[in-house]
């Protein structure tokens, strides 16, 4: 009995455990940088307000935090710097910090002076890329800085935004301006540039990875294609363009579903392709297009075979992925193309720029409000992240832990 009653209690704590692991969000859009949160439980009767456990101010920032266990990685600007903070996570606590000088984000961006890309972490680090390129790789138990790097002199129109990629080892980000863009892959140990490719400039989205028959490409959105690169060589291994029109840009980031890749832009609608590897090349089919609904900053996040949007006009939507037909198309909200999409389990939560949280149903029958909760004073603009009872929300310069109860 005993034996029995130990083994159990084993049992749990390795599953408390593996849930623990599970609700971290240790990078851009999440553990598989896909928005989806595990661990969610959603209240059978939502609240009109969550409780605030505490909120703490950080700096200006658009940067979603990373939260790894009990410690949350903020990265912001306060005063000539870009500073990375470690916060306890439960208590709001200032562990430890790192800064260095940078100039801010100027001209038609100044409104957002501070950092727009996610940290990353990975390997028992802290990678962080800031508003104007600096690439830097710090120790995530004390903030001792590892490498920095600001090779690449520029950056896009406004402002770096792009949330680095480890991938086995390496430190991928696309750095540098309009005249000198370039993926660098940085040996996430040392800094030392393994490769770069320097075919466009960036864009303002982030590279995902993807998996085609056991070999491993490096999804990159550029400022005017989308490329696969092998990322242990930087080789070009599959390409497609697509130029924004107009006055857009290309800031959506690619979305992975086994062998098919779904991009969406401004005034593009969405396009899926199937990526397929033949001998030693990788070719792509085709399978849909939409044009209605372009989102214009919001990554769409695919869940159950239905992707589900926030449009350029400030309205969410759904679209059937099998087929690339729309499911529906929320009225005229108006509620601004920027905002945040998580696939929370049995629902989805947004974030607006006004603060709003609002959850909704994930179906393919009509947009469905289930909530619209109040979750900060100042406008928010990084993703909500979402870890079991709590919510973690980055406003224009302060932090807060929100809990479910």
């Amino acid at each position: 009995m005993k034996t029995d009653l130990a083994l159990s209690t084993l049992a749990c704590v390795c599953l408390l455990a593996i849930s623990a692991q599970a609700q971290d969000w240790p990078q851009w859009r999440g553990p598989n940088r896909d928005a989806k949160a595990t661990g969610f439980e959603a209240p059978k009767t939502w609240p009109q307000a969550l409780a605030l456990k505490w909120k703490t101010t950080v700096g200006d920032a658009d940067a979603t935090p990373a939260l790894v266990g009990d410690k949350l990685y903020v990265f912001s600007r306060i005063g000539d710097s870009e500073v990375l903070q470690c916060l306890d996570a439960g208590a709001g606590k200032e562990l430890w910090r790192t800064a260095y000088e940078a100039g801010p984000a100027t001209g038609p961006a100044s409104g957002h002076p501070g950092p727009r890309s996610s940290p990353t972490v990975a390997e028992g680090k802290v990678v962080t890329l800031g508003a104007r390129g600096t690439v830097s790789c710090v120790d995530a138990a004390t903030g001792k800085v590892l490498w920095r790097k600001d090779d690449y002199k520029g950056w896009p129109q406004f402002f770096t935004s792009m949330s680095p990629l480890v991938a086995d080892g390496l430190c991928i980000a696309h750095v540098g301006g309009k005249t000198n863009g370039a993926v660098v892959a940085y040996d996430l140990a040392s800094g030392d540039e393994k490769w770069k490719w320097t075919g466009d400039a960036p864009g303002y989205d982030s590279p995902v990875l993807m998996d085609i028959g056991g070999s491993k490409l490096a999804i990159v959105e550029t400022a005017k294609e989308i490329i696969g690169l092998d990322p242990a060589t930087g080789k070009v291994e599959w390409e497609t363009g697509f130029a924004p029109k107009g006055m857009g840009q290309n800031c959506e980031t690619p979305i992975v579903s086994g062998d098919t890749l779904i991009y969406t832009g401004a005034d593009r609608g969405a396009v899926a392709v199937k990526l397929e590897k033949q001998g030693d090349a990788f070719t792509s089919k085709e399978l849909w297009t939409n044009p209605e609904n372009s989102p214009r900053f919001a990554t769409p996040v695919l869940k159950n075979g239905l992707l589900f949007g926030l449009s350029g006009n400030g309205n969410f939507y759904c679209i059937d992925a099998q087929t690339g037909k729309t499911a529906w198309t929320e009225a005229d909200a108006k509620r601004g193309p920027f905002g945040s999409i998580v696939d929370a389990g049995d629902v989805m939560l947004a974030l607006t720029p006004k603060s709003q949280l609002i959850a909704f149903a994930p179906s393919d029958k009509q947009f469905s409000q289930l909530a619209s909760i109040k979750v900060a004073d100042k406008d928010t603009y990084a993703y909500p992240v979402v870890s079991g009872k709590r919510l973690f929300v980055q406003d224009k310069d302060s932090v807060a832990l929100w809990m479910f109860e």
